[in-house]
């Protein structure tokens, strides 16, 4: 009899899915872009979804090859998750066309259905950045943060991340598979 409740309470376990024990940090409100390819994309299409966020330009001399290099790697490691995706979006719209975007992509052998690259217009990306995503900048939209944004499927920013520290985007991977799993 004791055995036979101990399996019971194992299988009602087994089915109990946990949730991460990642804070909730801020809410992603809906926002709409032009992607790589010049399509129009929206947030909804991230809704469901396990992302990481980030801000760069592709006339950078500085921190962006560097950042999408690890974000080339992070797409590496979670090409098994069905639900993961990266989204970069330019800070430079005027040069960033979705053609510049495109090359982008390419450089770092993005696999665009589950990495895209948006551009818009300027104040509503800069809104996005500072009010959204948290993220400063400094005299310019070019002076921006070098930090990765992890959000969850339901639009939630669950984690900040340095695209400089190895532990931190080691971390990150670490949290997008336990989101994955446990969200």
């Amino acid at each position: 009899m004791l055995r036979r409740k101990w399996l019971l309470g194992s299988f009602v376990l087994a089915g109990c899915k946990r949730k991460s024990k990642l804070p909730e940090l801020g809410k992603i409100p809906p926002f709409a872009f032009t992607d790589q390819n010049g399509k129009a994309f929206s947030s909804g299409e991230l809704q469901g979804k396990v992302w990481v966020a980030d801000f760069f330009f592709t006339n950078c001399p500085g921190p962006c090859p560097r950042m999408s290099n690890q974000l080339e790697r992070v797409q590496g490691e979670t090409a098994g998750l069905a639900d993961a995706r990266i989204v970069s979006i330019t800070v430079d719209p005027e040069r960033d066309t979705a053609a510049a975007l495109g090359g982008w992509a390419k450089r770092f052998h993005a696999d665009t259905r589950r990495w895209v690259f948006l551009t818009g217009r300027k104040d509503l990306i800069k809104n996005l950045m500072s009010e959204a995503f948290y993220l400063g900048f400094g005299d310019t939209m070019q002076e921006h943060s070098t930090k990765f944004v992890l959000v969850d499927r339901g639009m939630n920013i669950r984690g900040f991340y340095d695209s400089f520290a190895k532990d931190d985007i080691d971390k990150m991977i670490f949290d997008i598979k336990d989101l994955h799993d446990h969200s």
